[in-house]
Parts: structure tokens; sequence; C-alpha cells
């Protein structure tokens, strides 16, 4: 017993910072709290009124499948592809070029979400380094940002959350007993064979762990969409983030936006499960 002793604080600080924000927004999603007037000082409870109103709400479900979109293509394909492909690459690279390699993907991640945010809107932009390196080469580049906005902000997360997956895999690459693979290249497996056959499957934690961090991740990004398309033109790019964001502090009505907030909460919970049950020896799922 005494051995837990230690981590008390951090039990209690998280059940303060982590779980008391999600039982707030669950509480008041039942109320009609808003962010002024009279219900913002003594809001009322409503029960299940913002839940069937957000069913009914036609805005609701073109931002789930923009939200479902973002996450598939930006965290579940782009992110983790890449960043198992960036691993792979690295064990057939010389050293300097997988240091050059590092350097540049990391350095994205690095960087604070906002500035991150403002370098891709610079690059997006209609007059921005995109448009003008197309140019140069006698092409007549689109306004990404209004044209293209879902793709804009899909490749713009790929850039700035590949480095988690490249490290994740490249520390589970390292595990990977070379003794197999050369067996397996013995026996006349060819380099995919030896991908699918016999890697992926010995790393197929770090697979389900990696997918499950970045897709919670990928879930909550706010600031990224904000900044290069504030979820336009229209309504193009307005994920449940943006939703829930507008809902709440755009138009004043806390509860619905805690609605909102709370089905983003189920939506993760249902990935999670998915992803534990993925963790599973094969017996136990």
């Amino acid at each position: 017993m005494l051995r837990l002793v230690p981590v008390v604080p951090s039990v209690l600080l998280l059940l303060l910072f982590m779980a008391g924000p999600v039982v707030w927004a669950i509480v008041i999603s039942f109320s009609n709290s808003a962010l002024t007037g009279r219900f913002a000082k003594n809001p009322e409870w409503v029960g299940l009124e913002n839940y069937t109103r957000l069913l009914a709400d036609p805005a609701f479900p073109l931002s789930l499948l923009l939200t479902i979109v973002f996450v598939i293509g930006s965290a579940i394909i782009g992110q983790n592809v890449l960043g198992l492909g960036l691993a792979l690459l690295f064990g057939r690279v010389n050293r300097t070029t997988r240091a050059l390699v590092s350097t540049a993907v990391v350095a994205a991640w690095v960087l604070p979400e906002i500035v991150a945010a403002f370098a891709a809107y610079a690059y997006f932009a209609d007059d921005g380094t995109l448009n003008q390196l197309l140019a140069a080469a006698g092409i007549d580049g689109p306004n990404w940002l209004f044209d293209f906005p879902m793709i804009a902000v899909i490749l713009a997360n790929v850039w700035r959350g590949t480095a988690f997956s490249m490290l994740v895999y490249e520390a589970a690459l390292g595990d990977v007993p070379p003794e197999i693979t050369e067996a397996a290249t013995v026996d006349g497996a060819s380099g995919m064979q030896r991908l699918v056959w016999v890697t992926l499957p010995m790393i197929r934690g770090a697979i389900a762990t990696n997918l499950m961090l970045i897709t919670l991740q990928t879930l909550a990004v706010f600031t990224l969409i904000w900044v290069m398309t504030k979820g336009g033109p229209g309504v193009a790019s307005t994920t449940l983030p943006i939703f829930a964001y507008q809902e709440a502090f755009k138009f004043q009505a806390i509860g619905y936006g805690s609605a909102i907030a709370v089905v983003m909460i189920v939506i993760g919970a249902a990935f999670s499960i998915a992803y534990i049950r993925a963790l599973r020896p094969e017996g136990q799922r």
C-alpha cells in the first residue's frame, strides 16, 4: 500500500485537471447554460434537449463526417503510414541522411501549435509558398484554403504530427530481432513479404498504441484548423471541435456546445476501445 503513496499527487492532479473538466462538460450538457443572459447565472436543467437538438441540427452530420475524414486522412492514413515509411527508410540510408530527415520531420512537431498553424496558413494561402512554387513551374495554383480546405488542413496536420509516429515506429522496429528477418530472407521472402508477414505482426502492439494516441490527438485538433480556415469557407472544414467552439462561444450556447464536446468524448472512447481490443492477445479478444 505504501508503494502507491508517491503516485497519489499525480492521480489527484489528473482527477482535477482532466477528469474534472470532463465531468463538468457532461453535467453542463444537460442544461441550457449560456455565456451571457439570465441563463449564464441561473442555468436550468433541460435533460436531453441539447442532444435531441444536436441530432436534428443539419450542420451536425456534415461536421461529424468531416471529423471522420480528417481523422482517417491525417492520422490513420497520413501520419501512421508516413511515419512507418520513414522509420523503415532509416534502416536503409546512411547516418547523415537519417539525421537530416529526422531533423526536418521533428522540427514541425516541436513547433508550438499556433506557430505551426500560421506556417501552414502561409504555405497554403492564395499567395502563399505553395502557389509561388507552382507559379515558378508555370502552374497556376488554386486557392487551397477556399477550394480544397479539407485537403489543406489534412496535409498540414500530417506535416505537423508525423514525427510522433516516426519515433514510435523507429523504436518498435529496433526491437525486432534481426535473425528473424534474416531467416525469412534465407527462405526466399521478398522485402514486401517480410514487411507484411514478419515485421508488421511483430510490431502490432506499437501500431495499435500509435493509432490510438494519434487518433485521439487528431480528433481534438482545433488551433490548426481555426487559424487556417476558421471552419470555412462556410462549413466546408467545420469539424466537431470547431462546431463546438462556435456554438459555445460565438452563439454563446455553452450547454449545446458542451453536448457536442461530449459526443467527441464518446467518439474518442469508441476508437480507444477498438484499439485496446486490438492490443489484446488473440485468445482474449
